[in-house]
């Protein structure tokens, strides 16, 4: 039998402690955790937990009303957009290209600051597989609090492959990670020129830096830094916007909506000790800039998000108490007896 570690995810019937996504016929979506002989109301009719347990994924129940409901488990990127916040989350677009942007390997060591709410750390968990090792770091204990919970909820379990250190980067960083041991960096914050020195020392040769930031200034500034620090390739940066299509018969046009800017990526390369960067040739530019310019990107003057003690610990408490119930359900499983089907989150 395997261990609640082991056992695969997103397969299997439903069973208690699972969470399941109900869609009605209108497409509007709620997600309920299975408990048996629970009921899920709304104001046209209740449908019995007990209807959706031992189905398979994808099954379609009706209710009391006799209108039906599509049950699918959530995927990660449901989960993501769904999932208690401490900080704003990282788009699944966006993670997406993270993903593929830093090469993000099975059995990488990756380095990812700041955790935020966790989304991004999920997906980075996968991405590296068991025998990789994700470093996250975060000055905020409350952020760091929900991301524990967060990522607790949807894997069932306290990931080996992962540590959270609380506090700051440049401070953290030089003692949990010796000189060239990591293979990927990921800089979500407001200021990721400030920690260039500490990430370029804990880089090994090739390996990937990659920063997100959401404004043209903090692009600019970031992509300088690299350039002057003279230890990186040339930085490449991009951003991702994605628009649906209504495709339905001969009707086929672009959504009225699309999801659109949510923040830039930029990478660049660890160039080897003392390896001296090619010059490009390059029409020319104004990329020197003064204080003036430098004091327009600090943190305060970007003006930093900031959420209440009261409702971080609110949103902590509930990442906790879904990641206490994913836990125990993983502690059933393993009882003799228990059958091997997974459990998957929100």
């Amino acid at each position: 039998m395997t261990t609640p570690t082991e056992r695969p995810q997103n397969s299997g019937p439903f069973r208690v402690g699972d969470r399941v996504q109900l869609t009605g016929p209108k497409g509007k979506r709620n997600t309920i955790t299975l408990e048996a002989g629970r009921q899920f109301h709304t104001h046209k009719g209740l449908i019995e937990h007990d209807d959706i347990i031992g189905k398979p994924d994808g099954s379609v129940v009706t209710n009391s009303a006799g209108i039906d409901y599509l049950t699918l488990r959530p995927l990660l990127a449901d989960f993501a957009m769904s999932m208690p916040r401490g900080a704003a989350i990282i788009y699944p677009k966006d993670a997406a290209q993270i993903i593929a942007q830093a090469d993000i390997f099975p059995g990488a060591t990756v380095v990812e600051a700041g955790v935020g709410s966790g989304a991004l750390s999920l997906w980075l968990l996968r991405a590296i597989g068991p025998a990789g090792r994700l470093m996250s770091f975060e000055r905020r204990e409350e952020f760091a609090d929900v991301a524990r919970g967060n990522v607790g909820t949807f894997l069932g379990t306290d990931p080996r492959t992962w540590t959270i250190t609380v506090g700051d980067l440049v401070d953290t960083l030089p003692d949990a990670a010796p000189a060239a041991s990591v293979d990927r960096v990921v800089l979500d914050m407001l200021a990721p020129w400030e920690c260039l020195d500490v990430v370029s020392d804990a880089l090994t040769p090739g390996g990937v830096l990659l920063c997100y930031v959401a404004t043209v200034t903090q692009l600019s500034r970031v992509a300088e830094a690299i350039r002057d620090s003279g230890l990186y390739t040339n930085p490449a940066s991009t951003e991702t916007m994605v628009r649906g299509w209504h495709v339905e018969g001969l009707a086929v046009r672009p959504e009225h909506r699309m999801i659109g800017h949510t923040g830039f990526l930029i990478t660049a390369r660890r160039l080897a000790p003392g390896a001296v960067l090619p010059e490009l040739k390059r029409r020319a530019s104004k990329s020197d800039f003064n204080d003036d310019d430098v004091e327009a990107w600090t943190p305060g003057a970007l003006g930093e998000r900031s959420v209440s003690t009261k409702i971080l610990r609110k949103r902590a408490r509930l990442a906790e108490a879904g990641a206490a119930a994913s836990k125990a359900r993983g502690l059933d499983d393993s009882e003799p007896g228990a059958t091997d089907t997974p459990g998957e989150a929100h």
